[in-house]
């Protein structure tokens, strides 16, 4: 699965929230629901996760050095795990206290039509960014299901907006749904009601990427079918000059570089400069089948399973 794009979706979102935002905290200064403030401040969040997540890619493009001879590649995975940090602590737990607040001192909406408007007006806004969002993740889902997408993408930016967007829209929905019952029924207690549920929501997210993220910091390994093609490319053609891989490991050290390291199986016979060329085409051979296999290290060893005892 590719790892590259994402940039055109995080832009998306970041505008889309800052407007958001903006229309939110006009929407809570007038009515005084907490549903519209929850979601304001859910939008300066995502906002910011957004400003995050750039950095990130940014950071990530730095040449390796001394310090770091592995590159930069994983500061887009730590960037990743400080937004589900965020949406956990700046918006789902605000969004819980805050219902819970309204719930004990529930007090009466005033112009909940103007939060209707407004709830709608960033209902498309947000359709927008899910929009950009699903476009530039479907060539790179490919035939895997959306959950599968976000669960074995290893680039962390899509995943995150989309996430993140289904989350807003489902927010906006609870928060449509908390004013106009506690209008309807006459009872405000519903807007605490509906902000509660939204901070539910968001802490589900928040630890749907933490679990995520923790596993990329930690280095996952790549797919099942670049790690097959990886092991088909090592071995070559009979004639090669490599028997077989007798063992192989993959990580990523970022969503677009691979580390490869495997022990290769040599003919008993051959000579050093035969090994040498060997290693060398099954180099070329791996970064040929999968580019992102920047750094590779191959060991070359006699196939000793198959020596007699």
């Amino acid at each position: 699965m590719s790892a590259s794009g994402g940039s055109k979706a995080i832009v998306a979102a970041l505008g889309a929230n800052l407007g958001i935002a903006v229309i939110k905290f006009v929407a809570f200064a007038i009515t005084g629901s907490s549903s519209m403030l929850a979601e304001g401040v859910h939008s300066v969040v995502d906002s910011g996760n957004q400003g995050l997540l750039l950095r990130g890619k940014q950071q990530a493009r730095r040449r390796a050095d001394a310090e770091h001879p592995f590159g930069y590649g994983r500061d887009r995975y730590v960037y990743g795990f400080l937004v589900a940090l965020m949406l956990f602590s700046a918006g789902g737990l605000f969004a819980i206290y805050e219902g819970v607040e309204k719930i004990r001192h529930p007090h009466e909406l005033e112009s909940p039509l103007v939060a209707v408007i407004v709830l709608l007006a960033a209902i498309a806004l947000e359709s927008f960014s899910l929009r950009t969002a699903i476009k530039e993740s479907t060539h790179l889902k490919g035939d895997d299901s959306w959950f599968g997408f976000i669960r074995h993408a290893k680039n962390p930016e899509l995943p995150v907006v989309l996430l993140e967007d289904v989350a807003a829209l489902t927010g906006l929905v609870l928060a449509l749904l908390g004013v106009g019952i506690a209008t309807a029924a006459d009872e405000p207690v519903w807007d605490g009601i509906g902000t509660c549920a939204i901070g539910v929501l968001l802490v589900t997210v928040a630890v749907i990427l933490v679990i995520e993220t923790k596993s990329l910091l930690l280095g996952e390994s790549a797919a099942p079918v670049q790690v097959r093609a990886i092991e088909q490319s090592l071995v070559g053609d009979p004639g090669s000059g490599v028997e077989r891989v007798i063992h192989l490991r993959t990580m990523h050290l970022g969503p677009d570089e691979l580390l490869v390291g495997a022990k290769l199986a040599m003919p008993a016979g051959a000579g050093l400069p035969d090994v040498a060329a060997a290693i060398d085409a099954a180099e070329e051979r791996v970064r040929a089948a999968v580019p992102s296999a920047r750094v590779i290290y191959l060991e070359p060893d006699l196939d000793r399973s198959a020596v007699a005892p």
